[in-house]
């Protein structure tokens, strides 16, 4: 009696099944016993792909991304891999059309970069390892004589509308008026109802007109009227004194930055002076043609 075709086909399927079990477990153990060999290393040079034998590099993708806005931060890598090299591919293949015809404008916007991208480079090398630990701390300590930090003010004021008006307040104040009732009655400002008291203030809380007035009196004493954009003041110097020095740490950014500044400030003064410079040239140029953008016109 033969074998029903439905049974002879499940028996071939199961011999089947058990070669190509074995077969996989055959390869996985060559595979696993098979020194694997390394893909070398990409760098920025590695090739990516090229466009009409243009090469596009891996580096170039980096500085793309690393421009991108901080939002595509949410977009995983393979997406942005794709979207980057796509962008790159489209602008090799418009571009290509004005490889051997550069405009004027785009030779100097090339240039300028360049020398942008250096300079930053080599002031990234100037300042490295340039403000040390023991520079931060003597700037604190020059900055918070005796553990004293910026002064700090408590004044008073009234706001008007005019000139006239703050004259006409002056006078009313030097005759002897109390300055926080004038100030109830006088003022335009929110603090009038409190007798124009700010309370205490440091360096920047206030607008510059009003903050150098402030500086500038002795407690007690009234200023003339002053302007800002607010209206016309009359201020009174209740108080001043030293705030408390804040931690180094929390200044640290702050003093960071200044050393720098000042290290390449100090830095390029040398490289002036040492350098031959010749700017006879910009003597024969009117002023004028910087907004000639029409010289760049081919």
């Amino acid at each position: 009696m033969s074998t029903p075709p439905d049974r002879a086909a499940m028996l071939r399927d199961h011999s089947m099944s058990k070669q190509l079990k074995f077969l996989r477990s055959t390869v996985l153990a060559i595979a696993l016993a098979t020194p694997v060999f390394a893909a070398e290393e990409p760098t920025a040079e590695t090739v990516v792909a090229t466009v009409n034998g243009q090469d596009i590099t891996l580096g170039q993708m980096i500085i793309l991304r690393a421009a991108l806005p901080e939002q595509y931060n949410q977009f995983p890598a393979d997406v942005l891999f794709t979207g980057i090299l796509d962008q790159l591919i489209q602008q090799s293949l418009v571009a290509e059309a004005r490889q051997n015809n550069v405009p004027l404008r785009v030779e100097m916007s090339l240039k300028n970069e360049r020398l942008q991208l250096l300079a930053a480079e080599a002031l990234a090398d100037l300042l490295a390892d340039a403000v040390t630990e023991e520079k931060l701390q003597a700037a604190y300590d020059a900055r918070f004589v005796d553990g004293k930090g910026p002064v700090e003010f408590n004044a008073s004021h009234i706001l008007v509308d005019s000139q006239e008006k703050a004259t006409e307040v002056l006078e009313t104040l030097k005759a002897g008026a109390d300055f926080a009732e004038t100030a109830k009655t006088e003022s335009t400002g929110p603090s009038g109802p409190s007798g124009g008291e700010l309370g205490w203030f440091g360096t920047g809380q206030m607008v510059q007109p009003f903050e150098d007035a402030v500086a500038a009196l002795e407690v007690g004493a009234l200023s003339e009227p002053v302007a800002t954009q607010f209206g016309w003041h009359i201020i009174k110097l209740n108080d001043k004194r030293f705030s408390d020095a804040p931690p180094l740490d929390q200044v640290r950014q702050e003093l960071t930055q200044e050393l720098q500044e000042k290290i390449v400030d100090d830095h390029v003064t040398a490289l002036t002076e040492n350098a031959a410079i010749d700017k006879a040239g910009a003597d024969a140029v009117d002023p004028s043609m910087i907004n000639n953008i029409d010289l760049l016109q081919e």
